[in-house]
């Protein structure tokens, strides 16, 4: 294969600053000396990419983020190069229920799933959480004790603070620790690691949660935390989520906000993941919720009070609120039974569960499918 003829494509790809066939691609070179050459000539030239090996993983290692013209030119060298197009990707929240509340103590969804029965033999001590989203915010009075350093992939040389809030949302379900004046979350001595990988818009791209993710297996943390997901398949993301699970992390994922019955977003849709579906509070699977056979298991994610920026508080709704109390639910079990695979604990959390209520819509020979997580059930699951 004459290499010089894809560095030319590249190179001519990238001399473009507004692509006409798209935009940001993941390239990956099957041979080291390839994209060593790449990176030399990019660099020479001052173009706009991004280098995955600059994380220093083997796996990630000869990959480049960049702009090209004209992407299908470069598919005659499959054999030395993977391309795909570093997709947009979406936090499932909805707009419907995003407005300043007042804190609960301990919120309706903590207290549906049982949490606060299980305190008495776990809190989720030390477990480590790594949360995908848009940072956290590290004033707020709720997770004075909860915070990690985790990363800011966005600016690497800041802490990852929250400018959205849907992160220190996500971050507040699952270990807020302030019983005075504002909430409690799910396991709340369990330890969240942000990982910013969505800017203050709440946008990111594959390339972003594939870094996150890797940083998550270098850091060792024990669950990963994915509210968010996309409409189509990534093979970089499955890679990085394969890898993340066979490292032993457990990967919890939202399914989307669709109210779709036979579909659910990637990455939940990966069997490498727990995915979950979100209940109201009347155990009823919500309207917007993505459902159906995919859906590995559900949890309260209508309107659900947790912490905000500015350490405020925030009603949201969405399978992004449902995922949190399913990880908080995790670190729980992972506490007391620490040993546990990812694989073990997601046919736990499927059997501990209780069953759901159909809408008075609901014909009697539709089946619902799935329940709702009782932590309570899943500790008695781990113990037996």
């Amino acid at each position: 294969m004459d290499y010089t003829g894809l560095l030319h494509q590249l190179i001519d790809g990238m001399r473009c600053p507004e692509p006409e066939h798209g935009g940001r691609y993941l390239i990956r070179f099957a041979k080291p000396q390839q994209y060593e050459a790449c990176l030399v000539e990019l660099s020479r030239m001052r173009n706009e990419f991004t280098d995955l090996g600059g994380v220093r993983t083997s796996r990630l290692a000869r990959t480049l983020i960049a702009p090209v013209q004209s992407p299908d030119v470069l598919y005659r060298y499959g054999d030395d190069i993977t391309i795909e197009e570093d997709t947009p990707i979406s936090l499932h929240s909805t707009a419907l229920h995003n407005k300043p509340s007042t804190p609960q103590g301990i919120p309706w969804g903590v207290k549906q799933i049982r949490a606060p029965k299980v305190w008495s033999v776990s809190t989720g001590h030390r477990i480590k959480i790594g949360v995908i989203d848009t940072g956290a915010d590290y004033h707020h009075p709720d997770l004075r004790y909860s915070l990690a350093r985790g990363i800011n992939l966005l600016n690497r040389s800041l802490l990852p603070h929250d400018d959205n809030g849907h992160g220190t949302h996500i971050a507040g379900t699952i270990a807020a620790a302030n019983s005075t004046e504002g909430m409690i979350g799910v396991a709340p001595r369990s330890l969240i690691y942000p990982v910013k990988a969505f800017d203050h818009n709440g946008s990111a791209y594959v390339s972003d949660i594939v870094l996150g993710i890797d940083w998550c297996v270098r850091n060792k943390v024990d669950i990963i935390n994915m509210s968010f997901g996309m409409k189509t398949r990534s093979k970089s993301l499955l890679d990085v989520v394969n890898r993340a699970y066979h490292a032993g992390i457990v990967i919890v994922a939202s399914s989307g906000n669709d109210g779709k019955r036979r579909s659910i977003d990637y990455p939940a849709r990966y069997p490498q993941t727990i995915s979950v579906g979100a209940t109201d509070k009347n155990r009823r699977i919500a309207s917007f919720s993505n459902r159906g056979a995919y859906v590995d298991v559900y949890a309260p994610g209508d309107k659900i009070v947790s912490s905000w920026v500015h350490g405020k508080h925030h009603e949201m709704s969405g399978t992004s609120m449902a995922t949190s109390h399913v990880s908080g639910a995790i670190a729980l079990l992972l506490a007391k039974h620490p040993g546990l695979s990812p694989a073990e604990i997601k046919t736990l959390v499927k059997r501990a569960t209780v069953p759901l209520r159909a809408r008075k819509s609901t014909t009697a020979k539709s089946k619902i499918r799935g329940g709702e997580l009782d932590a309570l059930k899943l500790m008695q699951e781990g113990d037996g």
